[in-house]
């Protein structure tokens, strides 16, 4: 009975999320039939409420952002800022002023004073994505935010108080980076309140169907078209995949499958070799269900022409004269292989790097 009403409350929790439509893309995440998908939902469903500290721990891929947004909408910091930062792809020298700001003058190029993340975050929650590159010093600040809710930009000495729950997230174990000494063990202590391990793919292929068709919807608005499923030859192969990037591989492979897929229905056709050769053999047909070399020639084929024109369609901004004369073809050929392969000039404009 128990175990039932907490299902009640999980299910009446996030259709209230789905109702207020904040984030479609959290609202069918958090759609699963996994069991252990269901254990780290309703772990999340228990502490967002809270102002505990969480530390998300999972592969690169997993699902760690959109949990710490789900998080943050499911807590009654829900109308105040929700500010995501991902420390890695930040180099050293500058993290400490992006997360905390700096004063005009701190260092060579401060030419104005900068608000920082924690700043911009006050009275919500920022998320700390990739925990264990953090500078030594940059572990020194945040510890004392934990513990004092308190902060000094740099090149300052004033301590500016913040209201800011932290979510943190790592894809490599902390506990063991503090073992070698690069990681401080009461910073780890004070993140690892309340840890949520999330599963990779792999362990929640009951989920694999749920997620394609989350990302067929959102491929559909953006391009379109009208892909409502996939081949359950394909499925069944997909399920297979040890998927080592996770989610994030997923999206991807069905991205690419979707431009390439000229039916309603994803088939063999768009998806890479890696997936194809988990493809099951039919009874009584021998190797004969895989694909001839001939096959396996034209899918590469059309797989590289399908990346090269968004590549081109990129770096124009759309503009089909300058793509047609980047790919050496005429306007009229390069309009009707973006016909081929569902591609719409639209998705490229203003991205020209």
């Amino acid at each position: 009975m128990d175990s039932i009403l907490e299902e009640q409350r999980l299910k009446s929790e996030l259709s209230h999320l789905r109702e207020k439509q904040l984030l479609s893309d959290i609202g069918d995440y958090a759609r699963t039939d996994s069991p252990v998908m269901r254990e780290v939902m309703e772990r999340i469903v228990t502490v967002a409420p809270t102002r505990t500290t969480v530390l998300l721990i999972g592969e690169t891929g997993t699902g760690k952002g959109v949990a710490s947004k789900l998080i943050h909408l499911l807590s009654n910091r829900a109308k105040k800022p929700f500010i995501s930062v991902h420390c890695g792809a930040i180099p050293d020298t500058l993290l400490e002023s992006e997360l905390f700001g700096h004063e005009k003058g701190a260092f060579t190029g401060a030419i104005r004073r900068k608000i920082g993340k924690f700043q911009l975050a006050h009275g919500g929650t920022i998320f700390l994505d990739e925990l264990s590159t953090l500078s030594a010093s940059a572990q020194i600040k945040l510890l004392q935010v934990l513990q004092e809710k308190t902060f000094s930009m740099v090149g300052g000495d004033v301590d500016i108080s913040v209201d800011v729950r932290i979510v943190g997230a790592s894809n490599s174990d902390l506990n063991e980076i503090c073992e070698k000494g690069t990681f401080r063990r009461d910073l780890y202590y004070r993140l690892s309140v309340f840890p949520i391990e999330m599963p990779p793919l792999r362990d929640r292929i009951e989920d694999i169907p749920l997620l394609i068709d989350s990302f067929l919807k959102a491929l559909n608005r953006e391009y379109e078209k009208n892909i409502t499923g996939v081949d359950e030859e394909v499925l069944e192969a997909l399920k297979h995949y040890s998927w080592p990037g996770n989610i994030r591989e997923l999206e991807n492979v069905i991205e690419r499958a979707y431009i390439l897929e000229k039916s309603n229905t994803l088939s063999w056709s768009g998806f890479p070799m890696e997936i194809v050769t988990f493809r099951p053999v039919q009874p009584g047909t021998g190797s004969g269900s895989r694909p001839t070399l001939a096959d396996v020639r034209l899918r590469a084929v059309e797989q590289a022409e399908a990346l090269y024109l968004q590549e081109i369609l990129s770096l124009s901004s759309g503009r089909i004269d300058r793509s047609a004369s980047m790919a050496g073809v005429t306007a009229r050929q390069l309009y009707n292989l973006m016909a081929k392969y569902g591609i719409r000039k639209e998705k490229f404009k203003g991205q020209s790097n």
